[in-house]
């Protein structure tokens, strides 16, 4: 796994949720406030506010390749279809690496949301739990499929006054 990926699980292990921890290890190259990439993930995290749905690494993976191979035509059905190609493809990829993208399954927990209290970050909770490596894997696969592989005229505009 390469810089992106260590970001990524060093984010994680200083608090960050994964939704989190993966926008922030690409927050430079997208050319986002570290703030305003935070707050934006924020609600993503434990499957999305801990209801325990789509992984937060893999939400924020989404998000990423939107900001790069988004589409802003709304009725340009072959632009939507060839993003909804791509995001499928992304999650395929970390599904075969970690056996779903959905958060409940990948901690083995049943059916339903979950307490809003997030868990105390102890030892225990980072060697039992699955997280870090998939937060790793969904940044190693932002970075092989998306920066490795985006045009070279690309650029992300941001208007950071807005967000102030």
């Amino acid at each position: 796994m390469g810089i992106y990926s260590d970001k990524a699980g060093n984010n994680f292990r200083n608090g960050y949720n994964c939704a989190q921890a993966v926008l922030l290890a690409f927050a430079r190259e997208l050319h986002l406030e570290e703030s305003f990439a935070l707050k934006l993930a924020s609600s993503f995290g434990g499957g999305m506010g801990r209801l325990r749905e789509v992984c937060g690494a893999v939400s924020a993976m989404f998000m990423i390749a939107g900001i790069l191979k988004g589409y802003t035509e709304p009725n340009n059905d072959e632009l939507k279809a060839q993003h909804y190609k791509l995001i499928q493809q992304l999650g395929y990829k970390f599904k075969s690496r970690c056996g779903s993208i959905i958060c409940r399954e990948l901690l083995g927990l049943p059916e339903g949301s979950d307490s809003p209290v997030p868990s105390k970050r102890t030892d225990e909770y980072y060697e039992k739990r699955p997280c870090e490596n998939c937060i790793r894997i969904a940044a190693e696969i932002v970075e092989t499929e998306l920066l490795n592989k985006r045009s070279e005229n690309f650029i992300v505009h941001v208007d950071r006054n807005q967000y102030e």
